[in-house]
C-alpha cells in the first residue's frame, strides 16, 4: 500500500461544525451588540414523524446554542394544504423571523412545493427556492440569498481541509434537488470538471473509477465498493442509510453510500455518522446569518451568499 492510501483522514463533520457554531455565536453576538437584532428562524413540522421531530429538535438545539431564537408553527396530520400555506405566510410577515424551513417530507395529500414556492426567497432558509436554485447555477450575476445546505456543508468541509477543488475531475451520484443537482453547480463553481451519475447512466463503477472527488448521494446502503474508488480520491459520502444490527442497541446501524473497506484506498473520507450531517445544521445556521444581514442591509447579496468559502 503507497503512503498516500496508507495517509487516509477522516474528514471529520463534527469537530468542523463545532468550529463553525462558534464562530457563528461569535458572529450573532456582535451583531446584537451592534444592531439590536438576533437572527430568528421559523420552523413549519406537519404532523408526528419520529424522524422529522428528532431533525428539528437537533436543529433547534443547535440554533438556540449559538444565540438564533426559533419560532415554531406545529400542525397536526390532518393539516389541509391552506392550513399549512398559512401557517408559513405568517413566518413571512413576522418581522422577527429572518429565515423559514419546512420539515419535509410532508403527508401524501399536501403538494410539497406549493407550500415551499410560499416561502419569500429572502427567508428561504434552505436555500430551495426557484430564485436562490437560479442564481446557484447561473455564472455571473447576483448570488443565492441561501445555498442548499447539505451541499454547502459538503463544499465548506472539503474547503476546511484545504482539498484542492480547482482543476480536479468530481462525480457526483445523484441528482436529487436536494444534493447531487446543487452539490454539482457549487463544485463547477470552483473550477471542478464535473461528472453527475443517475440511475439511467451506464457503468456507474467506470465513472467512479475516474473521480478525484467523490460525492455519494443516493441513498443506498454501500452502494459504492471499495475497489472503485481511484487511489487517494476524496470521497463525501453523503448517504444515511439505516440497516438492521442486532448486536446494536436500537436493533440498527447507520451507514454510508460508500462500503467502509473505501478509507484505505482514499486520501480523505468523510465518517457516517459524523460526517456531513452535522455540517448540514450548520450551513441551515451559516444561512440564517445570512438572511438576517441581508434584512438589515449591512452587508451586500453576494458577501452574505458566499458564506463561509464556497465561490
Amino acid at each position: 500500500m503507497s503512503a498516500l492510501v496508507s495517509a487516509s483522514k477522516v474528514l471529520d463533520g463534527a469537530a468542523t461544525a463545532k468550529a463553525i457554531r462558534q464562530e457563528l455565536r461569535e458572529e450573532i453576538s456582535r451583531l446584537r451588540l451592534s444592531h439590536g437584532v438576533s437572527p430568528g428562524l421559523g420552523v413549519v413540522l406537519v404532523g408526528n414523524r419520529p424522524d422529522s421531530a428528532s431533525y428539528v429538535r437537533m436543529k433547534t438545539k443547535v440554533a438556540e446554542e449559538i444565540g438564533v431564537h426559533v419560532v415554531d408553527a406545529r400542525l397536526d396530520e390532518s393539516a389541509d394544504q391552506e392550513a399549512i400555506v398559512a401557517a408559513v405566510r405568517r413566518l413571512n410577515d413576522d418581522p422577527d423571523v429572518h429565515g423559514i424551513l419546512v420539515q419535509l417530507p410532508l403527508p401524501a395529500h399536501v403538494d410539497e412545493s406549493i407550500v415551499l414556492g410560499a416561502i419569500l426567497d429572502d427567508k428561504d432558509a434552505d436555500g430551495f427556492s426557484a430564485t436562490n436554485m437560479g442564481r446557484l447555477v447561473l455564472r455571473g450575476g447576483p448570488r443565492p440569498l441561501a445555498r442548499p445546505c447539505t451541499p454547502a456543508g459538503c463544499i465548506e468541509l472539503l474547503q476546511r481541509y484545504n482539498v484542492t477543488i480547482a482543476g480536479k475531475h468530481a462525480v457526483v451520484l445523484g441528482r436529487s434537488n436536494i444534493v447531487g443537482t446543487p452539490v454539482a453547480a457549487l463544485l463547477q463553481a470552483c473550477d471542478a470538471t464535473v461528472t453527475v451519475c443517475h440511475s439511467r447512466t451506464p457503468n456507474v463503477e467506470g465513472h467512479v473509477k475516474q473521480a478525484d472527488i467523490l460525492v455519494a448521494a443516493i441513498g443506498k446502503p454501500h452502494y459504492v465498493q471499495a475497489g472503485w474508488i481511484k487511489p487517494g480520491a476524496v470521497v463525501v459520502d453523503v448517504g444515511i442509510n439505516s440497516v438492521d444490527d442486532p448486536t446494536a442497541k436500537r436493533g440498527y446501524r447507520l451507514v454510508g453510500d460508500v462500503d467502509l473497506n473505501a478509507k484505505d484506498v482514499a486520501s480523505y473520507i468523510t465518517p457516517v455518522p459524523g460526517g456531513v450531517g452535522p455540517m448540514t445544521i450548520a450551513m441551515l445556521m451559516s444561512n440564517i446569518l445570512n438572511l438576517t444581514r441581508h434584512a438589515l442591509g449591512i452587508v451586500d447579496v453576494e458577501d452574505a451568499a458566499a458564506g463561509r468559502g464556497a465561490s
